[in-house]
């Protein structure tokens, strides 16, 4: 249950006084739908209100805060002109404009004769100072109350500032002290203030340098929310590892076979992360290990290997592909491999029907075949396994928790690897995948050449395509990757879509197209083409960035590479240099480019190393641009950002294991006060894994 200090801020936004149906729709989409979400809502910038000179002398284009004497109103002549009144002081005359504006407002507000405070943005029209639309209007005793510096908040469409602050006022009215949580020791030597009042200075900036991250009120509330998960993922972590699990060792004799039949020698990273795995498959623990390998560095034969320990033990393994291309590219890897080693290794998709699939099932139900690779096909309630020891999950990010979870729950205490291809810079990792132990392959197998990555300017466009055209006389097959435009797949597939027309205008029937509207089936028909048949130029949105293997592919061009994340650029380079020849990626963008694209493009020529390319994506957009809609499954944060509060989170690492361990059950002093920061940062879900006793 949520502690009760906490039900005020867990209420709807439209249960603070004041704010009607209409105002809380426009907070809702802004900053969340209840009050505790206006609390995370943090100031983007400032008015600074407190400069209040006599009329003439108030600079123009500052902002100004006057004490004047209302002298007339002039109401337009034509509703489209501007209602003007007139004022004064000592010093000189000013003149007020409103567009739009209601008579009977501005006269009860600005009446004639009267003092009155205005504050705005001063210009010059015609000789004489003018605020247009002042910020605020109040009485000579509300002078201190406007002569403040006030926050300025990140609005939706129809809300206004003014809104947003006082709901945002009386979110903080409903704040109150809550127990500390954070290590005395801790608070101390980085001179932090309490929650509450962190939360408040957080809203009430007094300068620009009020609103870096880098404040101690801001890294305060940063470390909170980081604590908050590192502590979630420490009791699902502990949670999983009392779940018993059974002890998986091979006699090697598969392995031998395979690492006999294989063309090349492992690297020496793919030998590390299989003697982790060995060693984990070993204990009387439940495996839960994340593979990381940059793009072809050879996953899918550790993956492989894995799978033969739980063979050789007389048990089974499955790989679960999020699509049936990747499916169909991994079982064309393993099947050439099971059978130097003897063995048979059996596919499973929603495409395959009838007699196949149903002898398929059986021989996996009955256990006479041992491995087995497809799509979320193996989680259907039909496909059982005899004693399936180890599941293996590809590009685990496109799959939720419930897909994992049911691929583990057709054995007894299943071992589980989860792989992707998106190196993830460290400090993502412990965020994200803090409940699994990480291996790396950091190799690129032998053989391999490095892309020659050049960039130019989209008016060369010709002399692109011109070399297009000698590369696929020369026996080559090129991508062509159109831009992303505006997160839009509706114009993403516009933008391919005219391409392909423009191209095939050139090169006929030799273009093919594919994008994320097209049918499964479709899609693997033109892939097929693409990778043995008549199509040597493949145009596409981003849906070949992950795991295509069509090794001909020696030339990748990405047209607008200035719109395109520097890890999604590497992703996407990825896709050809898989063969000995010599491949080439051609960067085209728009000038002029801004600082943060050139920045992407110059880090992608220098290396192809992916984990460093993840650290500078990282630095360079921060985590909430990297963990975007184009890379689901990782958390956000409302306050951490994890490209400079990164340092934070390996304390919070720390502090949350060391926590745990001392009080497991989280029921002493700390661990109560813990309890509540978990509730207030809605890690409800992983309360109940503190358990009793």
């Amino acid at each position: 249950m949520r502690p009760e200090i906490l039900f005020p801020l867990f209420a709807p936004i439209g249960a603070l006084t004041g704010v009607g149906p209409h105002n809380a729709k426009l907070i809702e989409q802004a900053a969340g739908p209840r009050v505790v979400d206006l609390l995370w809502h943090r100031p983007s910038g400032l008015i600074d209100r407190r400069y209040a000179p006599p009329v003439a002398e108030a600079k123009p284009g500052s902002i100004a805060t006057l004490t004047i004497t209302v002298d007339t109103h002039l109401p337009p002549r034509i509703p489209r002109l501007p209602y003007k009144i007139y004022a004064h002081d000592a010093s000189g005359q000013l003149a007020l404009v409103f567009f739009h504006a209601r008579a009977d407002y501005l006269l009860k507000t600005l009446p004639v004769g009267a003092t009155r405070i205005v504050s705005g943005r001063i210009e010059m029209f015609q000789g004489l100072p003018q605020i247009t639309h002042p910020d605020a209007i109040g009485t000579p005793e509300e002078i201190e109350s406007i002569r403040t510096v006030a926050p300025v908040y990140p609005l939706s469409a129809g809300l206004s500032l003014k809104v947003i602050t006082k709901a945002i006022r009386l979110a903080l009215a409903r704040t109150r002290a809550l127990p500390e949580w954070q290590d005395p020791a801790l608070v101390a030597r980085h001179t932090w203030p309490s929650w509450h009042q962190a939360l408040l200075a957080l809203h009430a900036p007094q300068s620009e340098a009020d609103l870096a991250p880098t404040t101690p009120a801001r890294r305060r509330l940063a470390y909170d929310e980081l604590l908050a998960s590192q502590l979630a993922v420490g009791l699902v972590r502990e949670h999983l590892r009392q779940r018993p699990g059974r002890p998986t060792r091979g006699d090697g004799s598969l392995r031998a076979r395979v690492l006999a039949a294989l063309p090349f020698n492992l690297t020496a990273s793919q030998e590390q992360a299989i003697d982790e795995i060995e060693r984990d498959l070993a204990s009387p623990n439940r495996m839960l290990r994340l593979l990381q390998g940059d793009v072809g560095s050879g996953k899918t034969v550790v993956a492989f290997l894995a799978m033969l320990i739980a063979a050789e033990a007389g048990g089974q393994a499955a790989l679960m592909a999020p699509t049936e291309l990747l499916a169909r590219q991994h079982y064309a890897t393993i099947a050439p491999l099971a059978a130097a080693a003897g063995i048979e290794v059996v596919l499973l998709t929603g495409r395959d029907k009838g007699r196949e699939r149903e002898a398929s099932r059986a021989a996996l139900a009955e256990g006479r075949i041992a491995l087995a690779v497809g799509t979320h096909a193996l989680v259907q309630e039909e496909v059982g396994f005899a004693d399936l020891r180890l599941a293996v999950i590809d590009e685990q990010h496109r799959f939720g928790v419930h897909q994992r979870m049911l691929m583990t729950a057709k054995g007894q205490a299943v071992d589980l690897l989860v792989m992707t291809a998106t190196p993830i810079p460290r400090t993502l990792m412990l965020a994200a995948y803090g409940d699994l132990d990480g291996s790396r392959l950091t190799e690129k197998p032998a053989g391999r050449k490095p892309v020659d990555t050049r960039a130019l300017p989209i008016e060369r466009l010709d002399e692109v395509i011109a070399a297009v055209a000698r590369a696929i006389d020369s026996g080559a097959k090129v991508y062509w990757v159109c831009p992303l435009v505006e997160e839009s797949e509706e114009l993403d597939l516009e933008a391919a879509t005219a391409r392909h027309r423009s191209l095939t205008e050139r090169f006929g029937a030799r273009v093919g197209l594919v994008h994320g509207g097209l049918k499964p089936l479709e899609k693997d028909r033109v892939m097929a083409s693409f990778s043995n048949g008549g199509i040597d130029i493949l145009v596409a949105t981003t849906v070949i960035e992950v795991g295509v293997d069509v090794p001909a592919a020696t030339v990748m061009v990405i047209e607008h590479a200035e719109r395109f994340g520097l890890a999604q650029l590497h992703q996407l380079r990825g896709r050809v240099g898989r063969s000995s020849r010599a491949s080439t990626c051609l960067l085209l963008y728009a000038p002029p480019l801004t600082q943060g694209a050139r920045a992407r493009i110059n880090i992608l020529r220098e290396t192809d190393d992916g984990f460093r390319i993840a650290e500078e994506d990282l630095r360079l957009r921060g985590a909430g641009e990297v963990l975007g809609t184009r890379q689901s499954g990782l958390p956000m944060f409302r306050l951490a950002d994890l490209g400079l509060h990164s340092d934070l989170l390996e304390i919070a690492r720390d502090d949350a294991r060391l926590a745990l361990e001392r009080d497991p059950t989280l029921t002493g002093a700390r661990g109560a006060a813990l309890r509540v920061l978990l509730y207030l940062f809605e890690r409800d879900a992983v309360v109940k894994y503190a358990r009793a006793g």
